[in-house]
C-alpha cells in the first residue's frame, strides 16, 4: 500500500482507512491469507515505474484489526514487523505489488550497545523533561520494554519522529548506531528549542 508522507516502523502501529477500490481488493486478499501487506511512501505522483514515485524502503505490516463498513470501506490497524526493500514492482494486480527482501538492521560494536541504549534514554528523558508525569510514565514504560537497541530506534522514532524525510530516512537506515545518532541529535535540538 502507497502512501504519502507515510511511514511505519517496526513495532509501531498505524490506523487506516481503506477506502479505494484496489486496496480494498489488496486487504480482502491479505485477509484471506496471512494477514501482512507492506507500506511503502509515496514520493510523487504515481506515474511511470514505481521505482521513480516509490521510497526504496518500506515495512511489512501485520492486520491487527479489521472492521468492515456497510459501504465496504473498512477501518484496520496494522503493527509494523520488518524493514524491506522493493527490489522488483510487477503490474499483475490492481493494487501496487513488489517483490521484496528483508532490511537486516545491525548494532556494532556490539559491546557498546548498553551504553548506546543508556544515551539514547536520556535525550529521550531530556526532551520530555517538562510534560506531565502521567505522559512520561507511559513513554517510560515503552521505553523499558525495548530490550535491544534497534527496537529502542524504532519505538523512538515511530513515536517522536513527524517529519516524513527524517522518519523515511530513519527507517532505511541499517546500522542502529546510525540511527541513534541522529535520534540523539534531533532530541537535543527539539530540547534545546523547547527551553527557548
Amino acid at each position: 500500500m502507497l502512501l504519502p508522507d507515510c511511514t511505519l516502523f517496526p513495532h509501531g502501529g498505524l490506523p487506516l482507512f481503506i477506502f479505494e477500490p484496489r486496496y480494498r481488493q489488496m486487504l480482502d486478499e491479505a485477509l484471506e491469507g496471512n494477514c501482512f501487506f507492506a507500506v511503502g511512501r509515496l514520493i510523487g505522483q504515481e506515474k511511470g515505474d514505481p521505482k521513480d514515485y516509490v521510497a526504496s524502503v518500506g515495512t511489512i505490516g501485520l492486520v491487527r484489526a479489521s472492521r468492515e463498513q456497510e459501504d465496504g470501506t473498512s477501518k484496520l490497524l496494522i503493527h509494523g514487523v520488518l524493514r524491506v526493500k522493493f527490489t522488483e514492482w510487477h503490474d499483475d494486480k490492481s493494487y501496487p505489488v513488489a517483490s521484496i527482501e528483508p532490511v537486516i538492521s545491525f548494532f556494532e560494536p556490539k559491546e557498546q550497545a548498553a551504553a548506546a541504549m543508556k544515551l539514547l534514554r536520556g535525550a529521550v528523558e531530556d526532551a520530555i523533561a517538562n510534560l506531565p508525569d502521567e505522559v512520561k510514565s507511559g513513554v517510560f514504560s515503552l521505553l523499558d520494554r525495548a530490550d535491544e537497541p534497534g527496537l529502542m530506534t524504532d519505538v523512538i522514532s515511530q513515536q517522536f519522529i513527524h517529519e516524513p524525510d527524517l522518519r523515511q530516512r530513519l527507517l532505511a537506515m541499517e546500522s542502529v548506531a546510525d540511527r541513534m545518532v541522529v535520534l540523539c541529535e534531533y532530541l537535543r535540538t527539539a530540547s534545546s528549542a523547547a527551553e527557548d
